[in-house]
């Protein structure tokens, strides 16, 4: 195995040229190769390999295939049987022409390894590296992050086809690792129940009979884990995924223990963060977004956005449907702090944004969090009448708090909210509360005081002066830039496949995300260096009309 790429074999100059006019993509890798060389070395992943062996096909090359064949959106026959049959191709890998290639299964031996060591994130930082040695990016400008819906690769499932499924997938595990124990306790009537694959329009179309349903098929799991977990039953079926899936699913879905298979109630049922969707893919999750409703995960993309450079991806985050985006933004810091690529603003919109976040980022990672963050929320702000927080003085020294009418709080605690983030709750006195004449416009509690809860003093006056801020012009001038990332996901999704998973789990979600995100950044960077412009928003024929219209006039 080579430890380092090899020089690039000489190939006759109207060999190229074919190449070129053969391949759209043919002059993107000729360019980058000649202007850039290579990103990978075959150290950059030594800790995948044993010491022992025979040697492998290099590395270096797997990783940039990997990264070219989602340029092209290939499969990986398709990408090998490039690698074997386009010039371009071996020449961005610097083999001889006559070089045989490898067989397609490699590819995914190769992802199973890049996963297995956690060193998906390789792929793009050492791309980054390669970039910031040519300067092409750099440190300490302006970065921008949104996130979009990502869609898992497994069909949606109603709560009772998700039910069936997920038995039918522990007898069919089972009928493939322990068919004689499987035979001695299976029930006649499972094998027209669970012997094909459920459809929805099959089922049962009254509520009360498909309630009927899930209880028989209830009763069914539970008589089979209680076969599983028998003592005279096999330990090692207890420890298959397809058993513990099986077990996870009916006590989210069934009351237990109880005199009767019942369902829970959509009360009583596990949050969305926890809940299975589908025995097949168990770290998919099911959120809604105002209109959007899928099951699958969120991509957090992050790139640069200086004007003399080119917009480069420095950073993918994949998380479950249900995480919140305010989760993900101390990890994409310190991903970005790792890289030594922390930009001194980060763009980004509300759901990114909150007095913590801000205050952290700014503390540990002397980054301004530069995005809108939410107005008071208080129902005498919405009615635009009345006292809200913003009419109360703050002694943060004395721990004192005085309303409108002049009266001071009796007292000042610290506590933790449903996130065990630190908050103070601030009380008044109930006889002076009772007796004030402008009641009506602070409480409409009928007997308590008027009660406030405060951020911690560095937060709270973080918050402030972020919600002065973004009222000013200068604001909405530089926070029009965030904009910008919008394209981004748009060309991600258009041009890369970027909404749908190819693989199963999050982990090779991730690696399907990291992998698109160098795709991009190749592309980009090719523009950049060939002196093309980025494309201009769309608009339609009668907008354009209409503008030209009203400008004439």
């Amino acid at each position: 195995m080579s430890l380092n790429p090899q020089p690039i074999p000489p190939v006759p100059e109207a060999t190229v040229l074919v190449a070129v006019a053969a391949f759209p993509k043919g002059n993107l890798y000729l360019r980058l190769r000649d202007e850039l060389g290579v990103f990978y070395t075959d150290c950059d992943f030594d800790n995948l390999y044993s010491v022992h062996g025979q040697p492998g096909y290099a590395p270096w090359r797997l990783a940039m295939v990997l990264v070219m064949q989602f340029l092209e959106n290939l499969s990986d026959r398709q990408a090998a049987e490039a690698v074997r049959g386009r010039i371009d191709w071996k020449y961005a890998l610097s083999l001889e022409l006559t070089d045989p290639g490898f067989d397609f299964t490699i590819l995914s031996e190769f992802r199973e390894r890049l996963i297995k060591q956690e060193a998906q994130a390789q792929i793009l930082e050492q791309m980054l590296q390669r970039f910031q040695e040519k300067g092409l990016l750099k440190a300490r400008g302006k970065q921008r992050t949104d996130s979009t819906h990502i869609l898992a690769k497994v069909r949606e499932l109603t709560r009772l086809e998700n039910l069936i499924e997920t038995l039918r997938y522990a007898l069919n595990t089972l009928a493939e690792v322990a068919p004689e124990w499987l035979g001695a306790n299976l029930q006649s009537e499972w094998c027209d129940r669970y012997g094909k694959r459920v459809e929805n329009t099959r089922l049962p179309s009254q509520k009360d009979e498909r309630n009927a349903l899930a209880v028989t098929v209830g009763q069914d799991g539970l008589d089979l884990l209680d076969a599983i977990y028998a003592e005279t039953a096999p330990m090692e079926l207890r420890w298959l995924k397809a058993v513990e899936i099986l077990r996870q699913v009916w006590l989210q879905q069934y009351y237990a223990p109880t005199p009767e298979i019942q369902l829970r109630s959509q009360k009583d049922g596990p949050p969305s963060a926890i809940r299975i969707r589908s025995p097949y893919e168990i770290d998919a999750r099911n959120s809604t977004k105002r209109s959007t409703n899928w099951t699958g995960y969120k991509v957090h993309l992050t790139e640069t956005c200086e004007e003399n450079l080119p917009h480069v991806i420095t950073q993918v985050e994949t998380t479950p449907a249900t995480t919140q985006d305010q989760q993900v933004v101390t990890s994409i810091h310190q991903s970005l702090a790792d890289q030594n690529l922390l930009p001194n603003q980060h763009l980004v919109d509300q759901g990114y944004t909150s007095a913590r976040l801000m205050t952290q980022s700014e503390r540990d990672y002397q980054i301004d969090l530069f995005g809108p963050v939410g107005t008071n929320g208080g129902w005498q702000a919405r009615a635009g009448q009345g006292f809200d927080l913003s009419h109360f003085q703050i002694d943060w020294n004395q721990k004192k708090v005085t309303c409108p009418q002049g009266k001071k709080s009796r007292s000042w605690k610290k506590g933790k909210d449903s996130y065990g983030n630190g908050i103070i709750h601030v009380e008044f006195r109930q006889n002076e509360c009772k007796e004030c004449p402008v009641r009506s416009l602070c409480t409409r509690a009928p007997i308590h005081a008027r009660g406030i809860t405060l951020l911690p003093q560095l937060e709270y006056e973080t918050r402030q002066k972020a919600r002065e801020r973004q009222e000013t012009e200068e604001f909405k001038k530089q926070y029009a830039l965030r904009a910008g990332i919008e394209g981004t996901i748009s060309q991600g999704i258009r041009g890369f496949g970027l909404r749908q998973c190819r693989y199963i789990g999050l982990a090779k979600s991730h690696l399907q995300h990291i992998l698109t995100a160098a795709s991009m950044n190749l592309v980009r960077v090719f523009n950049w260096l060939s002196h093309t412009p980025l494309a201009k928003t769309r608009s339609s024929s009668f907008y354009r009309f209409a503008f030209s219209d009203c400008l004439s006039k």
